[in-house]
């Protein structure tokens, strides 16, 4: 039987790491003049030897050269570098990774508000270094709670190296509230940092040794090995497959691999080649035994095995021992169970605790209950410790929350169910769903744990990936979360972007409800990014055909077309031809006569003819008459103006060029002669 090699889910390259070397290639490819990195691009020897050969070369410092490019790798420089590359004429392309930059941002704001910023990290780290930098001589940097002393603030800034435990961060900002100091706290801890320690913890349990990959002085990947080692499995750091040694794999079944964030799929691939090789040559021909001692299980002891029948009230378990075992109902998991066929069927392999060795009929009572709650703890302490992302089961709705199976029975607030209100827990019922342990305490046997915690961190990731790679122009889909009377909110994926109602569509519209819902997925233009302040400007008409670009042909000189009335002004009345086409009908041409009001001779979102006198698409500007559509006079409608009950008889105006005071005032004089 050969090695089984299992790859943990997430190992490799991280967003920012690759971002800095897809930037750098892109550089040599397109650049003028030589390329340098300021400082190793990233911890692994073999990828800084590689790009050596591309000619791209490593500095320590901007003093080294006069002039050329020079790549910031991903952990980011302080401001000092920037000021002092413009001085001596040396073109920046900062790869810094968008997480690192976010922490960099907040380190400055809180400077520039005067508060001094604590920094969570190594300090001797080149990313820590760089957030220092821009915290404008306020940064005070600490590895963890206990090297905090008397704070002398009110309030203070707090930020993290990207790279940190999630606990350790708690543990300051903890730490911070307890001297009655406010804390403007920001989780600027990369959650792929996370996930990837997650992965490699849980594999490390499932596996007899890990191999771990990646540079001697990556931070990141000596953090993944010092997590496998604690899970109590033999595990080795390895930079390359030529240091792997042939005694690591004798007498193993399964061997895990996992990688640093700076290690590419090729080293990662060889390794993984070299750990089947050896296995060949070390286990090839050694066999199994066929024979197992039969003992006696005792009380509190962990056993595994096979379940070989289910009933309504328990499960019988063939452990290997003079008789099989019994688990009652209620010790099969740490939810009440309604059928035992949910939890187990035949043929499972399961652990078990022993609670009695024999009881009133000689049979052996388990607990499956008791064996997951043991194997959790510890890795829940962990979990905690390190701020790994765990995943369990909601069982059960409870007043203030829900209950989620964990391996122990855990408590979920409502209030951290998710990243807002929930008003129906129940929706989660049966759900699998991904937590962090924020408090525990085995001797009560109580877990807290949160989901927001979770949504929080992907959510602020997608934000920085979206806000990193989405460019002006660019057409996008995205969910229209929120309308307002001046535009919508449109979910990008992680950050919401503006769509005015100026840019919705082509014609003119009084509310955006008039042509998007709340949950609708439209497409959508990016029209402007402010990443400084994490804005994204929308426009959805931009991708609609303009229905300016063929009017002329549509609407010659001399039409005669249908038009509504929209709108109504002193001057005139603005008609629609069709959504987004707007002309002019002067007051002049409303009637062969004079009129005083619009309203005289027309009424808004009436239907009536019009003929075209002038078309300018560059001022998109229409001028049309009513007057003109036939020569004859529009008649007012009663309705439209008001007139006495009984209105003098009408007389004929005299023309003008033969007007007269008599004409005019000789009426007022008939009554009193």
């Amino acid at each position: 039987m050969y090695v089984e090699v299992r790859v943990a889910g997430k190992a490799g390259f991280c967003y920012g790491v690759k971002r800095a070397i897809e930037m750098t290639l892109a550089a040599a490819a397109e650049e003028k003049g030589p390329i340098y990195t300021l400082g190793p691009l990233i911890h692994n020897p073999r990828v800084v030897q590689d790009l050596a050969q591309k000619g791209i070369k490593e500095i320590n410092s901007l003093d080294q050269v006069d002039g050329g490019n020079v790549i910031i790798r991903s952990h980011g420089v302080s401001p000092e570098v920037f000021r002092q590359a413009a001085g001596k004429g040396i073109k920046i392309i900062d790869a810094t990774c968008p997480f690192v930059g976010r922490a960099q941002k907040f380190a400055r704001e809180m400077a520039e508000k005067g508060l001094p910023v604590y920094i969570v990290g190594d300090p001797g780290h080149p990313e820590v270094q760089g957030i220092l930098g821009w915290s404008g001589g306020k940064g005070i940097v600490i590895e963890n709670a206990d090297q905090i002393s008397q704070v002398d603030h009110s309030k203070v800034g707090l930020v993290a190296q990207t790279t940190q435990p999630v606990a350790n961060y708690q543990g300051v900002v903890e730490a911070l509230k307890q001297q009655g100091v406010e804390v403007d706290a920001r989780n600027t801890i990369c959650l792929a940092t996370g996930e990837r320690q997650r992965a490699a913890l849980e594999l490390a349990k499932q596996v007899d040794v890990m191999v771990v990959v990646g540079g001697r002085e990556s931070a990141n990947t000596k953090k993944l090995a010092k997590i496998c080692r604690e899970s109590g499995t033999p595990t080795y750091h390895v930079e390359s497959a030529a240091e792997l040694q042939e005694e690591w794999f004798r007498g193993v079944k399964t061997a895990g691999l996992t990688a640093g964030a700076s290690t590419p799929d090729a080293i990662i691939e060889e390794v993984k080649r070299r750990m089947k090789e050896l296995d060949q040559m070390t286990n090839g021909e050694e066999e199994m035994k066929d024979a197992m001692e039969v003992k006696s299980p005792q009380a509190g002891e962990l056993i595994k095995g096979v379940v070989v029948q289910v009933g309504p009230d328990e499960v019988m378990v063939d452990v290997g021992a003079k008789s099989e075992g019994v688990v009652p109902r209620k010790e099969l998991a740490c939810y009440e169970v309604d059928n035992p066929q949910d939890v187990v069927k035949v043929g499972d392999e399961i652990e078990c605790m022993v609670v009695k060795a024999e009881d009133n009929e000689g049979k052996l009572i388990l607990s499956k209950v008791r064996a997951d709650a043991e194997k959790a703890w510890g890795s829940l302490e962990q979990a905690m410790e390190n701020g790994t992302v765990i995943k369990g089961v909601v069982r059960e709705v409870v007043k203030g929350g829900l209950i989620v199976d964990i391996g122990v029975r855990a408590f979920l607030p409502a209030s951290l169910v998710d990243r807002g209100y929930v008003e129906d827990l129940s929706k989660y019922l049966n759900q699998e769903v991904e937590v962090r342990v924020i408090e525990m305490n085995k001797q009560r046997k109580k877990v807290v744990v949160s989901r927001k915690a979770v949504l929080e961190e992907q959510y602020a990731r997608k934000r920085a990936e979206l806000l990193a790679g989405i460019q002006e122009g660019q057409t996008v889909k995205g969910i229209v979360r929120r309308l307002t009377n001046f535009g919508a909110f449109v979910d990008l994926g992680g950050l919401d972007g503006l769509l005015h109602i100026s840019e919705i569509s082509w014609y003119r519209i009084n509310h955006p409800s008039e042509v998007v819902n709340v949950g609708d997925e439209i497409e959508v233009m990016v029209l402007k990014v402010d990443r400084e302040n994490e804005k994204i400007s929308l426009g959805r008409k931009q991708i609609l055909p303009n229905p300016w670009d063929n009017v002329e042909e549509k609407y010659p000189v001399g039409a005669v077309v249908k038009a509504k009335v929209v709108r109504l002004a002193p001057f005139g009345a603005f008609v629609q031809l069709e959504p987004g086409v707007e002309g002019l009908v002067h007051i002049s041409h409303l009637a062969d006569r004079h009129v005083a009001k619009p309203d005289e001779v027309v009424t808004e979102g009436e239907e009536i003819d019009v003929k075209v006198l002038s078309v300018d698409p560059a001022e998109k500007r229409i001028r049309l008459s009513i007057r003109e559509v036939n020569g004859e006079a529009r008649p007012a409608r009663e309705n439209r103006s008001r007139k006495p009950e009984n209105p003098e008889p009408k007389v004929e105006a005299p023309k003008e060029d033969n007007l007269t005071l008599g004409d005019v005032f000789g009426d007022m004089f008939k009554d009193n002669k």
